[in-house]
């Protein structure tokens, strides 16, 4: 779960070069009057959403069956569905990430470090009691029984580890947690559209060219 959650999603900062170079291109695009904001990011999301797709399906087919996970259909959609939804929530946060700082240096780090921080609190490394409740563990968890430690004594139900050993509140649907994921990416790609509208309506280049030449005009009047 954590390789599938964490480090695959950790690798998509690998990208964030070339989109760099896609924001550079848009914004010409864009001062030619060829298409907009909303345009760019709908077909950027677009173009990008198979490949995805394509990476959460391959990837979980591997890791679902490797690691013995709940069986059933049902299940496994529900896996590859959280796999691809974290996916698109890092492509969207990279690419507000790249509106705001368009060196791809310290955007990789900086979104290197946000990622980082998800993973640090995703379950993994600090107690389920003091963190938001995944939906991947009730996805596989629920409808399994596991042996005890004391084969005389009757197996545990997967409920039981959820709620005593986690502390997952099981009133709170897996369903839900899904749609918080999307809900993510979709809120990354409108602070995303909001940088961008942002940086093309301030006059950045006239206001430069005042400053440059409002000192020159204070060094000239100083000499």
């Amino acid at each position: 779960m954590f390789f599938a959650g964490a480090f695959l999603t950790f690798m998509s900062i690998g990208g964030f070069p070339s989109f760099t170079e896609d924001m550079k291109v848009s914004h010409h695009e864009r001062l030619n009057g060829h298409y907009g904001v909303a345009t760019f990011i709908l077909a950027n999301t677009l173009s990008s959403l198979p490949f995805l797709i394509l990476i959460a399906i391959l990837s979980s087919l591997v890791a679902y069956n490797m690691a013995g996970l709940h069986p059933g259909l049902d299940r496994f959609v529900y896996f590859a569905s959280c796999l691809l939804a974290s996916l698109m929530v890092v492509e969207s946060l990279m690419k507000a990430i790249a509106s705001a700082i368009p060196n791809f240096l310290m955007g990789i780090i900086l979104g290197a470090g946000i990622q980082g921080m998800f993973i640090l609190v995703s379950g993994f490394f600090r107690l389920l009691r003091n963190l938001p409740k995944p939906g991947m563990l009730q996805n596989d968890f629920l409808g399994l029984d596991f042996l005890n430690q004391n084969p005389n004594l009757p197996r545990i139900q997967g409920d039981f580890i959820l709620t005593h050993t986690y502390g997952v509140d099981l009133g709170r649907s897996k369903t839900l947690n899904l749609v918080v994921l999307f809900g993510m990416a979709i809120g990354y790609s409108l602070v995303f559209f909001g940088i961008i509208k942002a940086r093309d309506n301030v006059p950045w280049k006239t206001l430069l060219r005042k400053l440059h030449n409002f000192a020159l005009l204070t060094h000239f009047q100083r000499g």
